[in-house]
């Protein structure tokens, strides 16, 4: 899977403006210099180091698999069940990773660039995490789930009614883009 880190760092470059005009506007402690496959590297080694099972998925995933960079406003990882919810709390709170929020199924991070990470608990996704695909960038083996298994779980959330509507809508979005429902680089969105 050699052109998954490619697509990282290419999405990071073309990205780049994007970013650093929504920092400047929302928030000057974002720094809007840093790479998303900064945060994505910081969080795959501190998962890794520890032996906890996981996967990125969501926003940076669909980019990843579609080859076309998304509104996403962080990188998201699947956990494996069996890792144990409170070790892989603890791995990112070690490689200096700040807790932002804790919910039933996710918890949530600021690495130290600002970039938001988001840990997912789900035992649906146990299976997709050990599927997994993986690809090396900043020198660590990232897994990433398998483009079938991310369009199940964007169909599933999609459908979701307890969701709220714009996530439900960019959701359908996403499955669209990962079927090749992708602009051509001259026609803008």
């Amino acid at each position: 899977m050699d052109t998954a880190a490619a697509r990282l760092e290419q999405i990071s470059a073309l990205t780049r403006r994007e970013r650093r005009l929504a920092a400047a506007f929302r928030s000057p402690s974002v720094d809007a210099e840093a790479e998303p496959a900064d945060a994505v590297v910081a969080a795959a080694r501190a998962l890794g180091t520890e032996g906890i099972s996981g996967a990125l998925i969501g926003g940076v995933a669909v980019d990843i698999h579609s080859g076309i960079p998304c509104a996403s406003l962080g990188a998201n990882f699947a956990v494996h069940m069996c890792s144990g919810r409170d070790r892989a709390i603890s791995a990112l709170e070690r490689a200096g990773f700040t807790k932002t929020g804790e919910f039933p199924h996710s918890v949530n991070f600021r690495h130290a660039s600002g970039e938001p990470v988001q840990l997912a608990f789900d035992p649906a996704f146990d299976e997709m995490i050990l599927r997994a695909e993986t690809f090396e960038t900043g020198g660590v083996r990232v897994r990433i789930v398998r483009e079938d298994d991310l369009i199940a779980m964007k169909e599933r959330a999609a459908a979701d009614p307890s969701r709220r509507k714009s996530k439900r809508l960019r959701d359908q979005a996403d499955v669209e883009l990962l079927r090749g429902d992708v602009p051509d680089e001259d026609e803008g969105w």
